[in-house]
Order: C-alpha cells, then structure tokens, then sequence
C-alpha cells in the first residue's frame, strides 16, 4: 500500500471528528436536521484548521443516500464518490488557478443542469478571495438567486479580501486554531496508530510549533518521525534541528547570572560554531526567558512553557526577578527587530548577551520611585519601608506570593497592632516642626531637623521658594532702611535685588539715566517708550525696593525723553514697518559711511534716510509670543 502522509490520512470523515471547531460542527448539523441548508456557505479562517474537511463533510452529509443526517454512512456510491474527489456532482475549484471571470461564466453555464446522480450538485471554491473583481461581480446573480439543487461553499484564509456583496450573500463560519493540548492528543493518537513512541515533551515541542495548525502538526511530525528511529525525544529534535536546547541556555543564563561576560561571549561563539543560527538562537531565548518569566508567575502548565518546569534552572530563577526577566524580553524582541537593518546579526547578538551580564544591577523605575518615597517618609520622620519583592525566593519551580508593603519599624498602637506608615507629603511648603515631633515610638528614628546652614554656603530653602525669591524679604531680617542714602547706591542696590528675578526690569533699569528726586517722589529718565512700560509696569515692586533701602516716603514713576520721540517719527518707512512686525522701537541710530568714522547725532538726522545704521529693541511681548527669550 502506497504511503500516505498523516494529515491526508487523519482528515476529518464526521462532524464529530472536527477538534476546536464545535460551534461549526454544531450549527451544521442543527441546520441539516431541520432542513434549513443555505444555498451559500462561506468558510474562513487560518490554513490547517478543517475548512476544506468540513465543506467535504458537508457535501457527502448532504449527498448521502441515507440522508441527510447529522454524520454519512460512508457506504454508500455518493460517500465514497466525494471522498475519492470522483464524484461529478460534487466539484472542488482551485480559487488560486482559475481566477477568470470565463472560468466563473464556465459555473453559471453548469448550474443550469441538474446533478446527475446526487440530491445537490455542489460546487467548493478554495481560496475564494484569489478571484479577480470581474469574476466576482459575474458570481454575485449566481449565487443570490441559485437553483434550488446547486449549493456553493467558499473558503478562503484572508476574509477582508472577499468583497462584502459575496459575504453577504452566505452564512458566515469562521475556524479557530487548536490548542496545544488538542493538537498534542491528536499527534499522540497519529503516534500510536504507526506505532511510533513519543515523549510528551516532544509532542508539545512540535504542538507549539505548528502554532494552532493542524496540519502544519501532521507534517512536521511526519519529518521528526522520520529521523527519529521509532521513537521520538526532545534531545533528537534538539540535535536534529539545530535548535538550542534549554540545557545550553541554562549555562548560558548562568554565566550570565555571575556577571562572567567572557565565559558567555564563549558561550555564545561555541552555540554559533555547532550551525545554529543568530535568528535560531534569538527565538530560542525569547521563548526561554517567556517560560522563566512564567514560572516566575507561578505557571507550571507544561502546555506554556513547551517542557517540564524542571529543565529550567533554578540559580537563574532566583537571580533575575520578574521585572529583570521582562527587560531581558524586551531586550532580545528589540534585537530580533534591529537584525534587518544591522551591520552584523552576531555583533548585535553579541551585544545583548553582554547586556545580561548585568542585568541582575538592573533598576526599574518602580524601585527608583520607592526609594525616593522611602526617602521622603526618613525625612518627614517616618519609618522606612521595605522594598516589596517582586517575587520570592524560587523553589521547586513555584514562586511566593507578593507580599504587601511592611514597615521595617513602625509605632505601636494600643492593642499592639502594627500601624501602616503613612506617607503624606506636600510640596507647596515646608514640613514643620509640629508634624514631625507627634509622640514618636521608642525604636523609631529621631526626627529628622533641617540644617540651619547648607553645606554650601546658601540658604536652603524648599521647594515651593524656588520661583518666589523675591517674596521671600518678607520672612528674612529686614535690612535698615538708610534715609540719607544717595540715589546712584540706591540704584545699583535695586538692580541687584532683582537682577535674578526679574531681569528685563534690571536691564530697564539699567538703560535708564540718573535717578532724580523730586519732592516725594522719585524720577526715573528713560529713553525709549518700551523701558517706561517696563518700568511702570512693575512701579509697585520699585516702591516696596525704595522703602526697604531708603524710606517708605518715596514714590517711583519713570519720565520719558521726549527728544527721542520726535526722532523717532523721522524714522524710514522700512524701519517703521520693522518696529510693528518685532513689536519693538529703536534705540539707537548711527550713521554708516564710507571710510569714514561715524557721525555725530546732529548729523544723523540728516543721513538717517539713507546711510543711518538702525539698532532696533525687541518688546519682551514679542519673545514671550514666540516662545523664545533669546537676545535678538
């Protein structure tokens, strides 16, 4: 007898032998016991999963002289007809090679003659969405309004390829994949029917492999039977098929664990010598390290991780925890991603096994937070708190559970309960004494007091002062106010005040003239109308400066050169329309001449049409629009 491969030879023959596919099977048959069969069906799915097998089901349950029934005979001339591909009233079409719209006219000629032998003349068209639009839209009549004995059954493995006018026009079944379990039974069953052994192990190897196919399973059992001698192992599969194996990983993960770089480069090159591949090797670490982070969850399904928990290594287990074992995924997903466009694959490989060389130092971002908020509760006076662990210390494959946040030394209360420690922190001001001296427990630590000086030689102060420095004068000593002080010390008394706080003010002020007194007031000459706004904008805060450092009696207002105005309407056209676009003014205007020095300001009035030299001042509203504060 000749051989048959072990998908042909395992294709479903009933509705019952379907697997993962129970709410197809289900409705068919509900739908052909109460006579309700539609004149269109649309199967879909990924390849493997029984669309084809069950559209062959279909047409013998419905053709089967003992019919139709929920299952066929398989006796009768029509069974064995469509099961041999002989029957000429049920016809299979490859969607893929007859995708012309002649090929589908060829179909509505067909379906104008009854069947021959058979109760329904059946039409299957496989990969259906291989169909040019033409022949499409020459089916769509056909199929709508058929005759009462032609039904058609698609099936394809990309469904949004199929335009929605054919879709809407059948009943819709969509195929799941099988699990690993359901695919492990079946291999097992195709193992024991050619009486071949078969280690579990090595059926989930292959059941993972085939990634929910199930004819994908068949064939690659087919090509491990076939080296196999008769019995089926891990190691040979490993061997066979270049594949890295968890033992070697566990060396390597070991060495990665100690932080010896060296010996895992070594490693590495030995791996790479023996023919296994970088892209191999990438997806067999991937999968290696999913299945520690998995034990690591307390997951032992041996479904999941593909073999028994115990070939992992524990050493490895308790060095990396669960936020480590996500960074290294992270890590070897990224580097299977940069291989397409990398320089060397083994250099990039290379690479990331030096990175895992350190990553038991590795610092998550949750732990950089909770040593920051244990920082804080230290200096608010609390206890500290120790870390919560990721997961405990790994034994026998099963991890501890997380335990909740515990203080290390708290309070006691009345009925000897510990008390959780609070942490309440404000940043708009300073922890005071009060909240930090409340009845602290004997093994608690001292409450901690702010230095009186900073080690650097500044003030310290916390962190809601730090944009309000000039309303700190307030809380500080006030400095003597000096009645007698001359003008220009109070001038440059003022601008230091506020040169850091307020700097466009400063520099006002700086541009501006000698300050003069005027009854009770005093008079700040400015030049250009932008110092004057800048100066009376903050008139308020020069008066609270001149009481601090002179006398409280004083009101500042500023007084603008009116020669400078009058200057300024004699000013160019194109200078005039570039102080509105900047919303700025000019300052200064200086004649530019041929080998010649510049001119004097009674001059320039006279040249300013032509050769004067404009520096022009930019309004700060203009920068605070823009964004930017630089210096035009």
């Amino acid at each position: 007898m000749a051989y048959e491969v072990t998908a042909t030879r395992r294709r479903p023959k009933t509705f019952d032998d379907l697997v993962g596919q129970e709410f197809v099977a289900s409705t068919l048959r509900n739908s052909i016991k109460n006579g309700k069969i539609a004149h269109a069906y649309l199967f879909s799915g990924p390849r493997g999963c029984g669309k084809t097998s069950t559209a062959r089901i279909l047409a013998k349950v419905l053709n089967c002289e003992k019919g139709p029934e929920h299952a066929p005979c398989g006796e009768c001339t029509a069974c064995k007809e469509i099961a041999r591909g002989a029957s000429m009233d049920v016809i299979e079409i490859d969607g893929a090679s007859n995708t012309s719209v002649n090929d589908v006219r060829q179909i509505k000629d067909e379906v104008l003659f009854p069947p021959n032998s058979c109760k329904y003349k059946i039409y299957i068209i496989d990969e259906v969405h291989m169909l040019s639009t033409s022949a499409f839209n020459a089916l769509l009549k056909t199929i709508e309004e058929p005759p009462p004995y032609v039904i058609f059954i698609f099936a394809t493995t990309e469904l949004h390829k199929v335009p929605a006018t054919i879709k809407s026009r059948c009943q819709q079944f969509h195929f799941r994949l099988g699990s690993v379990e359901q695919i492990k039974d079946l291999l097992q069953k195709a193992a024991d029917e050619v009486g071949i052994k078969a280690d579990d192990e090595a059926l989930y190897w292959i059941a993972r492999e085939s990634t929910g196919s199930f004819r994908d399973a068949y064939t690659l059992f087919d090509q491990v039977a076939a080296f196999s001698d008769g019995h089926i192992t891990y190691e040979g599969i490993r061997d066979k098929l270049g594949l890295v194996g968890a033992e070697r990983l566990n060396e390597l993960c070991e060495l990665c664990c100690d932080g010896n770089a060296g010996s895992a480069l070594e490693k590495i090159d030995t791996l790479l010598q023996a023919g296994i591949s970088v892209e191999q090797f990438i997806t067999n670490m991937t999968d290696y390290l999913r299945s520690l982070l998995l034990i690591q969850s307390g997951i032992t399904k041996e479904a999941l991780l593909g073999q028994s928990k115990d070939r992992f290594s524990a050493k490895v287990l308790e060095t990396w925890d669960s936020v480590k074992l996500e960074r290294a995924i992270s890590l070897f997903l990224q580097l299977f991603r940069d291989l397409r466009y990398s320089l060397s694959p083994r250099y990039e490989l290379e690479l990331a096994v030096s990175r895992l060389c350190w990553l038991k130092d590795y610092v998550s971002a949750r732990e950089v937070k909770f040593a920051i908020d244990n920082a804080r509760g230290l200096l608010a006076g609390n206890a500290a708190v120790a870390l919560p662990q990721q997961s405990g210390s790994f034994t026998g494959g099963q991890s501890q559970a997380r335990q909740p946040w515990q203080a290390s030394s708290q309070p006691q209360m009345a009925n000897n309960q510990p008390q959780k420690p609070t942490f309440q922190f404000s940043f708009n001001k300073p922890v005071s004494a009060s909240e930090t001296s409340s009845a602290p427990a004997p093994d608690a630590p001292p409450a901690w007091q702010p230095p009186s000086e900073n080690p650097a030689g500044g003030n310290s102060r916390p962190f809601s002062d730090s944009g309000n420095i000039l309303n700190q004068s307030s809380e500080e000593p006030d400095t003597a106010a000096d009645p007698n002080m001359p003008l220009d010390e109070l001038k440059n008394k003022v601008i230091s005040e506020i040169e850091f706080t307020k700097t466009f003010l400063a520099v006002s002020l700086k541009n501006s003239g000698d300050w003069l007194l005027s009854g009770n007031k005093i008079v700040i000459p400015v030049t250009t109308a932008y110092i004057k706004k800048q100066i009376d904008s903050e008139k308020r805060t020069l008066t609270q400066l001149v009481a601090k450092f002179k006398s409280s009696d004083y009101e500042v207002t500023s007084e603008l050169d009116q020669s400078k105005e009058e200057a300024k309407e004699k000013l160019p056209p194109e200078i005039d329309n570039l102080c509105k676009l900047f919303n700025g003014e000019v300052v200064n205007i200086g004649a530019v001449m041929d080998n010649a020095p510049a001119v004097s300001g009674e001059n320039v009035t006279e040249t300013e049409s032509e050769d004067a030299d404009y520096e022009l001042q930019v309004s700060q509203d203009f920068y605070e629009d823009e964004g930017d504060q630089d210096e035009f």
